[in-house]
């Protein structure tokens, strides 16, 4: 479980494949205090740790993983947004987030808002997957590459978000440009609720 609120960037310093699966290695402040199956969002995705080095981490994704994220686009060299799972004695400062990435999006639009900056993107919207709890609502919360963000104008298949300079320079947003694919998580509570609705219907 996480809040997503990230705690830095990380570094993608190898990429192996195996069969259907891709082992990444990883660079980041916190290495030392990781532990061997520790889970770590990596852009909203949770990952297991399965190997620690002096100054890295390796995590692998599964074809499921690869299939639903953009863990299978990146390279070395790619920044990755990674935060530890939530400690259950402090203050949840974003939202309930699972790292269970449902869907990636793909930046439409960033347009700038002197001093921070508006983010546009546009998912594939399914009707059936809406019922389901697929779906943004304004105001409400969604996860952005494990960044937990508050939806403004969303529309059927489109939502923003604001970014204000800390979030763009402590996470991947700066990088994030027309046509970036990026890994969304929509909001469990919201799916709970499409779901129990959808029992009591029948």
């Amino acid at each position: 479980m996480f809040s997503g609120i990230v705690e830095e960037y990380a570094e993608v310093v190898a990429l192996v494949k195996e069969q259907e699966n891709v082992h990444l290695t990883m660079k980041c402040s916190f290495v030392s205090e990781l532990k061997i199956d520790q889970s770590v969002s990596h852009n909203g995705v949770c990952l297991t740790v399965v190997e620690i080095t002096d100054n890295t981490y390796t995590v692998t994704a599964m074809k499921e993983t690869l299939d639903r994220s953009n863990i299978g686009l990146l390279k070395v060299g790619d920044k990755v947004n990674v935060e530890r799972s939530m400690m259950m004695n402090g203050r949840l400062d974003g939202h309930i987030v699972q790292g269970h990435v449902d869907q990636t999006a793909t930046c439409a639009e960033v347009r700038d808002a002197e001093g921070s900056w508006y983010y546009k993107f546009r998912y594939n919207f399914d009707k059936e997957m809406a019922r389901r709890g697929y779906f943004t609502v304004d105001k409400g919360s969604v996860t952005i590459n494990g960044v937990s963000l508050t939806v403004i104008s969303p529309t059927e298949d489109t939502f923003e978000v604001a970014i204000i300079p800390y979030t763009y320079e402590h996470t991947n947003f700066h990088t994030i440009q027309v046509g970036t694919v990026v890994n969304l998580e929509f909001d469990i509570i919201g799916k709970y609720i499409s779901r129990l609705l959808a029992l009591e219907g029948k």
